[in-house]
């Protein structure tokens, strides 16, 4: 039977493992670390996060480790439960189930965790993402950059696609960014430039989860993966001449923070393309 893998934050409990008896040794700051490498060898995980055991329990720990694929959790729940792993007594490995509830929440992963994602499953060399266009939505299209005085924030669209050539298959995603501007007129013009660039950074991050939204990963029992695209209903085509008008008809919220992960700047660089203001 095949796995459909989505680029959504995993809920589900049977992607959700519980591991408690974790010994209060010298090895408990390393206890993230040690609980990583073992687990990571039944597939790609999405978090491990470690906890202290209560006060009323004995010292110890235990971990709530999460992976992508349902599959893997239970070959790792399996293969790990009762043994000793990385400790000298055994531990306890179950699967969770107290996520059922948010099954019907579905997080978007940032763009950072989705390029992990298919990295994983399709190989480094196996996509591609390409930048169609990246339009100001506050300021002259001229390309002008005047400190702005009176400009509360900038913003941003942005068109990509996400490119599977072994599967003949293309994604478009289309993304908005703003960056708030300090009301003082002594901003200078080093600091707007920089705001500058990190809205660029933020808007195209939008986009690439966008655009691997709609698409999900089909692993098969043999192993092998084969991609499905699902295009939802307000699906827009990136290479439109008029993408301003999509802000008009409010396709396209401002603040699309609830539905995505947090993700850090400092790893995403625009050097690859540049686009064309």
């Amino acid at each position: 039977m095949a796995e459909l893998i989505s680029f959504v934050v995993p809920t589900q409990s049977d992607k959700v493992l519980l591991v408690w008896d974790l010994s209060a040794g010298p090895q408990a700051e390393d206890l993230s670390h040690s609980l990583s490498t073992v687990f990571s060898q039944f597939g790609l995980l999405y978090s491990v996060r470690v906890f202290p055991n209560a006060a009323v329990a004995r010292p110890g720990f235990y971990a709530v480790i999460k992976f992508y694929s349902s599959r893997d959790a239970q070959r790792a729940q399996k293969a790990c439960d009762g043994k000793p792993l990385f400790q000298t007594s055994p531990v306890k490995v179950r699967l969770s189930t107290r996520h059922k509830a948010l099954r019907h929440r579905a997080f978007a992963l940032n763009s950072s965790r989705c390029q992990e994602l298919a990295n994983y499953y399709f190989g480094f060399n196996g996509w591609s993402k390409r930048i169609i266009k990246m339009q100001e939505l506050s300021g002259p299209e001229d390309g002008a950059l005047p400190v702005p005085v009176q400009r509360q924030s900038l913003r941003f669209l942005c068109a990509v696609e996400v490119v599977l050539p072994s599967y003949g298959c293309r994604s478009p995603g289309v993304g908005v960014a703003e960056e708030p501007l300090h009301q003082q007129q002594e901003e200078g013009e080093s600091s707007f430039l920089m705001k500058r660039k990190t809205a660029q950074k933020l808007v195209v991050q939008s986009a690439l989860s966008d655009a691997f939204q709609k698409l999900a990963i089909v692993v098969l029992e043999s192993g092998k993966v084969a991609v499905e695209y699902r295009p939802s209903a307000e699906s827009i085509d990136p290479a439109s001449e008029d993408l301003r008008g999509l802000i008009q008809v409010s396709c396209l919220p401002w603040d699309q923070s609830s539905q995505r992960e947090e993700e850090c700047l400092s790893d995403f660089s625009l050097e690859e393309e540049e686009p064309k203001l």
